[in-house]
Protein backbone atom coordinates (compact mmCIF):
# COMPACT_ATOMS: atom_id res chain seq x y z
CA UNK A 1 0.00 0.00 0.00
CA UNK A 2 1.20 3.49 -0.85
CA UNK A 3 2.67 5.49 2.04
CA UNK A 4 1.60 8.75 0.37
CA UNK A 5 -1.08 10.77 2.12
CA UNK A 6 -4.37 10.73 0.22
CA UNK A 7 -6.50 13.85 -0.17
CA UNK A 8 -10.04 13.76 -1.57
CA UNK A 9 -11.32 17.05 -2.97
CA UNK A 10 -15.10 17.38 -3.27
CA UNK A 11 -16.24 20.65 -4.81
CA UNK A 12 -19.36 22.15 -6.31
CA UNK A 13 -17.15 23.67 -9.02
CA UNK A 14 -13.82 22.84 -10.65
CA UNK A 15 -12.02 24.78 -13.38
CA UNK A 16 -11.97 24.51 -16.41
CA UNK A 17 -15.27 22.61 -16.60
CA UNK A 18 -17.39 25.59 -15.53
CA UNK A 19 -17.13 29.33 -15.81
CA UNK A 20 -14.18 30.49 -13.75
CA UNK A 21 -14.94 31.35 -10.12
CA UNK A 22 -13.06 31.75 -6.85
CA UNK A 23 -13.94 28.18 -5.89
CA UNK A 24 -13.29 26.51 -9.24
CA UNK A 25 -9.87 28.14 -9.68
CA UNK A 26 -8.76 27.40 -6.13
CA UNK A 27 -9.75 23.75 -6.24
CA UNK A 28 -7.88 23.14 -9.49
CA UNK A 29 -4.74 24.92 -8.27
CA UNK A 30 -4.83 23.39 -4.80
CA UNK A 31 -5.33 19.84 -6.08
CA UNK A 32 -2.51 20.29 -8.58
CA UNK A 33 -0.11 21.76 -6.00
CA UNK A 34 -0.98 19.05 -3.48
CA UNK A 35 -0.31 16.35 -6.05
CA UNK A 36 3.00 17.97 -6.96
CA UNK A 37 3.95 17.98 -3.26
CA UNK A 38 3.88 14.17 -3.27
CA UNK A 39 0.37 13.40 -2.04
CA UNK A 40 -2.23 11.33 -3.89
CA UNK A 41 -5.43 13.12 -4.86
CA UNK A 42 -8.92 12.46 -6.20
CA UNK A 43 -11.27 15.25 -7.29
CA UNK A 44 -15.08 15.05 -7.51
CA UNK A 45 -17.72 17.51 -8.72
CA UNK A 46 -21.32 17.31 -10.02
CA UNK A 47 -21.86 16.83 -13.76
CA UNK A 48 -24.12 19.84 -14.30
CA UNK A 49 -25.81 20.26 -17.68
CA UNK A 50 -23.54 23.28 -18.17
CA UNK A 51 -20.52 20.99 -18.45
CA UNK A 52 -19.80 20.36 -22.13
CA UNK A 53 -19.13 16.63 -22.29
CA UNK A 54 -17.82 16.61 -25.85
CA UNK A 55 -15.44 19.54 -25.47
CA UNK A 56 -14.13 18.28 -22.14
CA UNK A 57 -14.05 14.64 -23.32
CA UNK A 58 -16.07 13.21 -20.44
CA UNK A 59 -16.70 9.49 -20.55
CA UNK A 60 -18.63 7.15 -18.30
CA UNK A 61 -16.74 4.84 -15.97
CA UNK A 62 -18.85 1.71 -16.37
CA UNK A 63 -17.25 -0.20 -13.50
CA UNK A 64 -18.16 2.60 -11.08
CA UNK A 65 -21.63 3.38 -12.42
CA UNK A 66 -24.74 1.32 -11.81
CA UNK A 67 -25.37 1.98 -8.14
CA UNK A 68 -28.73 3.30 -7.02
CA UNK A 69 -29.18 5.64 -4.07
CA UNK A 70 -32.37 6.33 -2.17
CA UNK A 71 -32.76 10.01 -1.35
CA UNK A 72 -35.75 10.84 0.86
CA UNK A 73 -37.49 7.58 -0.15
CA UNK A 74 -36.91 8.04 -3.92
CA UNK A 75 -34.57 5.73 -5.85
CA UNK A 76 -32.01 7.46 -8.13
CA UNK A 77 -29.40 5.88 -10.43
CA UNK A 78 -25.80 7.03 -9.95
CA UNK A 79 -23.65 7.59 -13.04
CA UNK A 80 -19.90 8.26 -12.76
CA UNK A 81 -17.97 10.06 -15.47
CA UNK A 82 -14.37 11.20 -15.68
CA UNK A 83 -12.29 13.72 -17.59
CA UNK A 84 -8.68 14.85 -17.57
CA UNK A 85 -7.07 18.25 -17.09
CA UNK A 86 -3.88 17.74 -19.16
CA UNK A 87 -2.29 21.01 -18.03
CA UNK A 88 -2.59 19.90 -14.39
CA UNK A 89 -1.93 16.19 -15.06
CA UNK A 90 -4.96 15.12 -13.05
CA UNK A 91 -8.41 13.61 -13.49
CA UNK A 92 -11.78 14.83 -12.25
CA UNK A 93 -14.66 12.47 -11.46
CA UNK A 94 -18.23 13.62 -12.07
CA UNK A 95 -21.31 12.59 -10.11
CA UNK A 96 -24.19 12.43 -12.58
CA UNK A 97 -27.93 11.84 -12.41
CA UNK A 98 -30.40 12.97 -15.06
CA UNK A 99 -33.04 14.29 -12.66
CA UNK A 100 -30.64 16.23 -10.47
CA UNK A 101 -27.90 17.45 -12.80
CA UNK A 102 -29.14 17.53 -16.40
CA UNK A 103 -30.52 21.09 -16.07
CA UNK A 104 -28.40 23.87 -17.61
CA UNK A 105 -27.71 25.60 -14.32
CA UNK A 106 -25.86 25.01 -11.06
CA UNK A 107 -28.13 25.92 -8.12
CA UNK A 108 -30.57 28.56 -9.44
CA UNK A 109 -33.11 28.81 -12.25
CA UNK A 110 -33.15 31.50 -14.96
CA UNK A 111 -35.03 33.84 -12.59
CA UNK A 112 -32.36 33.51 -9.91
CA UNK A 113 -34.49 31.31 -7.65
CA UNK A 114 -32.83 28.46 -5.79
CA UNK A 115 -33.91 25.03 -7.03
CA UNK A 116 -36.37 23.42 -4.63
CA UNK A 117 -34.42 20.14 -4.64
CA UNK A 118 -30.98 21.58 -3.83
CA UNK A 119 -30.89 19.67 -0.53
CA UNK A 120 -31.52 16.36 -2.32
CA UNK A 121 -28.99 17.27 -5.01
CA UNK A 122 -26.40 18.07 -2.37
CA UNK A 123 -26.99 14.82 -0.46
CA UNK A 124 -26.90 12.80 -3.69
CA UNK A 125 -23.59 14.43 -4.61
CA UNK A 126 -22.08 13.87 -1.16
CA UNK A 127 -23.21 10.28 -0.71
CA UNK A 128 -22.47 9.48 -4.36
CA UNK A 129 -18.91 10.70 -3.97
CA UNK A 130 -18.27 8.77 -0.75
CA UNK A 131 -19.80 5.56 -2.14
CA UNK A 132 -17.79 5.87 -5.36
CA UNK A 133 -14.54 6.40 -3.45
CA UNK A 134 -15.31 3.18 -1.56
CA UNK A 135 -15.89 1.39 -4.86
CA UNK A 136 -12.50 2.68 -6.05
CA UNK A 137 -10.95 1.01 -3.00
CA UNK A 138 -9.17 4.28 -2.27
CA UNK A 139 -9.08 5.33 1.40
CA UNK A 140 -8.64 9.11 1.86
CA UNK A 141 -6.69 10.46 4.80
CA UNK A 142 -8.37 13.86 4.40
CA UNK A 143 -11.55 14.95 2.65
CA UNK A 144 -11.43 18.62 1.71
CA UNK A 145 -14.83 20.22 1.00
CA UNK A 146 -15.35 23.28 -1.21
CA UNK A 147 -18.57 25.23 -1.71
CA UNK A 148 -21.80 25.25 0.27
CA UNK A 149 -23.17 22.30 -1.73
CA UNK A 150 -20.67 20.16 0.21
CA UNK A 151 -21.50 21.67 3.61
CA UNK A 152 -23.40 18.59 4.81
CA UNK A 153 -20.49 16.21 4.10
CA UNK A 154 -18.79 16.64 7.51
CA UNK A 155 -22.13 15.82 9.17
CA UNK A 156 -22.67 12.76 6.96
CA UNK A 157 -19.13 11.51 7.52
CA UNK A 158 -19.61 11.68 11.30
CA UNK A 159 -23.14 10.19 11.31
CA UNK A 160 -24.30 8.26 8.20
CA UNK A 161 -20.78 6.86 7.57
CA UNK A 162 -19.62 6.78 11.20
CA UNK A 163 -19.48 2.96 11.37
CA UNK A 164 -18.02 2.52 7.89
CA UNK A 165 -14.47 1.10 8.27
CA UNK A 166 -13.46 2.71 4.98
CA UNK A 167 -13.61 6.15 6.61
CA UNK A 168 -12.70 5.17 10.17
CA UNK A 169 -9.55 7.32 10.22
CA UNK A 170 -10.50 9.97 7.67
CA UNK A 171 -10.37 13.64 8.70
CA UNK A 172 -12.54 16.30 7.08
CA UNK A 173 -11.59 19.88 6.24
CA UNK A 174 -14.03 22.55 5.09
CA UNK A 175 -13.08 25.61 3.05
CA UNK A 176 -14.98 28.86 3.47
CA UNK A 177 -15.48 31.26 0.59
CA UNK A 178 -17.44 34.38 -0.24
CA UNK A 179 -20.14 32.18 -1.81
CA UNK A 180 -23.21 32.97 0.29
CA UNK A 181 -26.66 32.64 -1.26
CA UNK A 182 -29.80 34.63 -0.47
CA UNK A 183 -32.79 32.96 1.13
CA UNK A 184 -33.15 29.35 2.23
CA UNK A 185 -33.04 25.91 0.67
CA UNK A 186 -36.21 23.83 0.66
CA UNK A 187 -37.88 23.42 4.04
CA UNK A 188 -37.71 19.60 4.01
CA UNK A 189 -34.00 19.45 4.85
CA UNK A 190 -34.79 17.86 8.23
CA UNK A 191 -36.90 15.16 6.54
CA UNK A 192 -34.07 14.33 4.13
CA UNK A 193 -31.56 14.04 6.96
CA UNK A 194 -33.90 12.04 9.21
CA UNK A 195 -34.55 9.58 6.38
CA UNK A 196 -30.79 8.92 6.33
CA UNK A 197 -30.79 8.28 10.07
CA UNK A 198 -29.32 11.61 11.17
CA UNK A 199 -30.51 12.33 14.69
CA UNK A 200 -32.24 15.62 15.46
CA UNK A 201 -29.49 16.46 17.93
CA UNK A 202 -27.20 17.19 14.96
CA UNK A 203 -29.63 19.69 13.45
CA UNK A 204 -29.42 22.48 16.01
CA UNK A 205 -28.53 25.11 13.39
CA UNK A 206 -30.65 23.74 10.56
CA UNK A 207 -33.73 23.84 12.78
CA UNK A 208 -33.34 27.63 12.61
CA UNK A 209 -33.52 27.54 8.82
CA UNK A 210 -31.65 26.09 5.84
CA UNK A 211 -29.88 29.32 4.93
CA UNK A 212 -26.19 29.77 4.14
CA UNK A 213 -25.24 30.73 7.68
CA UNK A 214 -26.81 27.67 9.31
CA UNK A 215 -25.39 25.28 6.71
CA UNK A 216 -21.92 26.76 7.20
CA UNK A 217 -22.13 26.52 10.99
CA UNK A 218 -23.18 22.87 10.63
CA UNK A 219 -20.13 22.21 8.45
CA UNK A 220 -17.82 23.92 10.94
CA UNK A 221 -19.24 21.94 13.88
CA UNK A 222 -18.34 18.59 12.32
CA UNK A 223 -15.06 19.46 10.58
CA UNK A 224 -11.59 18.65 11.87
CA UNK A 225 -10.15 21.71 10.15
CA UNK A 226 -11.31 24.96 8.52
CA UNK A 227 -9.52 26.80 5.71
CA UNK A 228 -10.42 30.39 4.87
CA UNK A 229 -10.20 31.02 1.14
CA UNK A 230 -11.43 34.61 1.02
CA UNK A 231 -10.92 37.81 2.96
CA UNK A 232 -14.59 38.82 2.55
CA UNK A 233 -16.29 36.08 4.58
CA UNK A 234 -19.28 37.07 6.73
CA UNK A 235 -18.07 38.38 10.10
CA UNK A 236 -20.51 36.15 12.02
CA UNK A 237 -18.96 33.09 10.35
CA UNK A 238 -15.45 34.30 11.17
CA UNK A 239 -16.44 34.72 14.82
CA UNK A 240 -17.93 31.22 14.80
CA UNK A 241 -14.71 29.77 13.35
CA UNK A 242 -12.67 31.54 16.01
CA UNK A 243 -14.80 29.96 18.74
CA UNK A 244 -14.89 26.49 17.15
CA UNK A 245 -12.90 23.48 18.32
CA UNK A 246 -11.60 22.77 14.82
CA UNK A 247 -8.17 24.07 13.83
CA UNK A 248 -8.25 26.81 11.22
CA UNK A 249 -5.95 28.15 8.52
CA UNK A 250 -6.25 31.88 7.91
CA UNK A 251 -6.50 33.37 4.43
CA UNK A 252 -3.30 34.51 2.73
CA UNK A 253 -3.70 36.20 -0.64
CA UNK A 254 -0.78 34.48 -2.34
CA UNK A 255 0.28 31.15 -3.84
CA UNK A 256 1.77 30.33 -0.43
CA UNK A 257 -1.77 29.61 0.77
CA UNK A 258 -1.94 26.44 -1.34
CA UNK A 259 1.35 25.20 0.13
CA UNK A 260 0.09 26.07 3.60
CA UNK A 261 -2.97 23.87 2.94
CA UNK A 262 -0.82 20.84 2.20
CA UNK A 263 1.04 21.37 5.47
CA UNK A 264 -2.28 21.94 7.26
CA UNK A 265 -3.42 18.44 6.22
CA UNK A 266 -0.35 17.00 7.94
CA UNK A 267 -1.11 18.94 11.12
CA UNK A 268 -4.74 17.77 11.13
CA UNK A 269 -3.71 14.15 10.63
CA UNK A 270 -1.51 14.24 13.71
CA UNK A 271 -4.53 14.92 15.94
CA UNK A 272 -7.28 12.63 17.16
CA UNK A 273 -10.41 12.58 14.94
CA UNK A 274 -13.18 14.99 15.86
CA UNK A 275 -16.19 12.86 16.87
CA UNK A 276 -19.83 13.75 16.40
CA UNK A 277 -21.34 15.05 19.63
Amino acid sequence: MSSKKRILYISQEVSPFLKSSEISKNVKTLAQKTQESGKEIRVFMPRYGLVNERRNQLHEVIRLSGMNMIINDVDHPLIIKVASIPSAKMQVYFIDNEEYFKRKAIVKDEKGKLFEDNVQRSVFFIRGTLETVKKLGWIPDVIHCHGWMTSLLPLYLKTYFKDDPHYANTKVVSSLYEDAFEGELNDNIEDVLKFDGVDESFMSHIKNGSDYLNLTKTAIDHSDGIVLFSDNIDSEIIDYVNDAEADSLKFVNSEQHHEDCSNFYDEILEKEPKLAE
